[in-house]
C-alpha cells in the first residue's frame, strides 16, 4: 500500500512513519513545511505526486490553552483542513484516516466514552476538533475513519511524561493535578493501530473508533509511575486539584475511551497504560538526556 502522512514532524505522525516502514509500507511523510493542509493546491499536489492509497491527517492546531483566543486559526487547521483533505481524497480515490481527540466530550462523565456518545466540547479546541470530524464525515462517508485518541506521550516532542522526567531531575517536589482522570496513552501503541486499520478503511472499518492504552489514572498517578520507574522516591509527587493550577482553557475531568468498536473490529486488544509507559520512558528518557544542554 501507498500511504501518505500528514503532519508528520509531530509525535504521532513520526511514530506513525516509523511504524510503516518498519512494515515494509510505501510511505511519504509530509510536515507542516512540506504540506499546508489548508491549501488546496498544495494538497492536490502531494496527492498527485504520491497517489497515497490511504491517507492519515496527524496534522492539527494542539495548542488547546491558544485556542481560546485564536478559535478561527484553530478551525482553519483543525476544522476546515482535514474537510479540504477528504474532499480531495475523493477525486485520487484515496481512504482517509484523521486523527481526532477526546476534547469533542463534556469530560463529565462517569463511565468510559463509546464511540457514539454524544459530542458536547466545552473548549475552542475541542470544538475545531470536532468541526474536522464532522467534516470528514461527510465529505467521505464511505470510505473514512475518525480515531479518536487522548493523553499521548512518546519519544519525540514534548509532552507531560517528558515533562516529569525533566522535573524530576531539577526539583525536590512537583506539584500534579489529581482530579482529571484519563488514559496515559504511548503514541507508538496508536500508531500501530492505525497501520491495522488502514487496509480495512472503506471496507470493513469505517466511522468513528477509539485508540488509547487501557486502564485509568490522574495525572498525579501517571506523575508517580514516572517517578517510580525512574528509581524515584513518587511521594516527591503531590496533589493538588484543578483549581489550584487554572489554565485558559478548563481540562476534562473524565477524558477515558470505551474501546466497544476497536474490540468488534477485531484490532489488537490495547494494552494496559503501566506496561506501555515501562517500555516506552528508557526512549524517552534516554532522547530527553540527548536532547539537554
Amino acid at each position: 500500500m501507498r500511504w501518505l502522512v500528514t503532519g508528520a514532524g509531530g509525535m504521532l505522525g513520526r511514530d506513525l512513519v516509523e511504524e510503516l516502514l518498519a512494515r515494509g509500507e510505501r510511505v511519504a511523510g509530509l510536515d507542516h513545511a512540506a504540506l499546508d493542509i489548508t491549501g488546496a493546491d498544495a494538497v492536490d499536489r502531494a496527492l498527485a505526486a504520491y497517489r497515497p492509497d490511504v491517507v492519515v491527517n496527524c496534522a492539527a492546531y494542539t495548542a488547546v490553552d491558544d485556542a481560546e483566543q485564536d478559535e478561527e486559526r484553530a478551525l482553519r487547521i483543525n476544522g476546515d483542513g482535514p474537510g479540504l483533505l477528504a474532499h480531495i481524497c475523493t477525486a485520487y480515490e484515496a481512504r482517509l484516516i484523521h486523527l481526532s481527540t477526546d476534547y469533542v466530550f463534556a469530560g463529565d462523565a462517569r463511565t468510559p466514552y463509546a464511540e457514539n456518545h454524544p459530542t458536547a466540547p466545552r473548549t475552542a479546541y475541542g470544538r475545531t476538533k470536532l468541526a474536522g470530524e464532522r467534516a470528514v464525515l461527510d465529505e467521505l462517508p464511505t470510505a473514512s475513519a475518525i480515531v479518536r485518541t487522548a493523553w499521548l506521550y512518546g519519544v519525540h516532542g514534548r509532552s507531560f511524561v517528558r515533562t516529569m522526567i525533566e522535573l524530576e531531575a531539577s526539583r525536590d517536589t512537583v506539584d500534579v493535578v489529581d482530579d482529571q482522570r484519563g488514559q496515559p496513552t504511548w503514541t507508538a501503541d496508536v500508531a500501530a493501530t492505525v497501520a491495522d486499520l488502514g487496509p480495512r478503511v472503506g471496507v470493513d472499518a469505517t466511522g468513528i473508533l477509539h485508540a488509547t492504552n487501557s486502564g485509568e489514572a490522574t495525572w498525579y498517578d501517571l506523575a508517580r509511575e514516572v517517578f517510580r520507574l525512574l528509581g524515584a522516591d513518587p511521594d516527591r509527587v503531590h496533589p493538588v486539584t484543578s483549581e489550584a493550577m487554572p489554565r485558559p482553557a478548563p481540562r476534562p475531568a473524565y477524558s477515558v475511551l470505551a474501546q466497544g468498536r476497536r474490540q468488534r473490529l477485531g484490532l489488537a486488544r490495547a494494552r494496559d497504560w503501566r506496561t506501555a509507559l515501562h517500555e516506552a520512558l528508557p526512549r524517552i528518557r534516554k532522547e530527553t538526556l540527548r536532547e539537554t544542554p
